[in-house]
């Protein structure tokens, strides 16, 4: 997955969650596990990241 918006100006739950997928800056790109816990990360913040398979 990818960030491609920024974290600024979003509530701080938002900025909580980008950071705990270990997307902090723009562009980052990060490979995780497909679990239930991270699809629910993904879901609150899926108007930030981009999910690239």
């Amino acid at each position: 997955m990818e960030q491609i918006h920024s974290a600024n100006r979003r509530p701080e739950d938002q900025r909580a969650t980008l950071v705990g997928l270990g997307l902090n800056k723009m562009h980052r790109r990060r490979t995780l596990e497909d679990t239930p816990a991270v699809r629910g990360m993904i879901n609150k913040v899926s108007h930030l990241v981009r999910v690239v398979e």
